[in-house]
C-alpha cells in the first residue's frame, strides 16, 4: 500500500467524493483507510465505566483504499504514486515514493 498514516488523500469515488482529509489509520488486511472528516457514520455507544453517559457519537468509518488517491499539495491535484530505488554514495539503497506523472519524490524527511 503506498498511501501512510499522515498523508492527504481525495476520496476518487463514493458519497464523499472530492472532499480532502488526513489519514488517521491504515487497515491493512481489508486494505482500508479510516480518513478524517470522510465516511462519517453515527454510531450509539452503550454506557460503560469508561463512559457513563453513553449515547450517540459519529466517528469515520474505514474506505477502501482504491477509492482514495495521494493529493499533491504542489499540483494540487490528486496523482499517482510509485517507487523509486536510489542509491546512496556509500552504496546503500533507499526506497522512496515518487510522483508518477513528475518523477518528483514525495516523502517527507523525517527528523530525528
Amino acid at each position: 500500500m503506498k498511501i501512510r498514516v499522515g498523508d492527504t488523500v481525495e476520496v476518487i469515488a463514493g458519497n464523499d467524493k472530492g472532499k480532502q482529509g488526513e489519514v488517521l489509520q491504515i487497515l491493512t488486511k481489508t486494505s482500508k483507510v479510516v480518513v478524517e472528516g470522510v465516511n462519517v457514520v453515527t454510531k450509539h455507544i452503550k454506557p460503560s465505566q469508561a463512559d457513563p453517559e453513553g449515547g450517540i457519537v459519529q466517528r469515520e468509518a474505514p474506505i477502501a483504499v482504491s477509492n482514495v488517491a495521494f493529493y499533491d499539495s504542489k499540483a494540487k491535484a490528486p496523482v499517482k504514486l510509485g517507487y523509486k530505488v536510489t542509491v546512496n554514495a556509500d552504496g546503500k539503497k533507499t526506497k522512496v515514493r515518487v510522483n508518477k506523472k513528475t518523477q518528483a519524490e514525495v516523502d517527507k524527511k523525517k527528523k530525528k
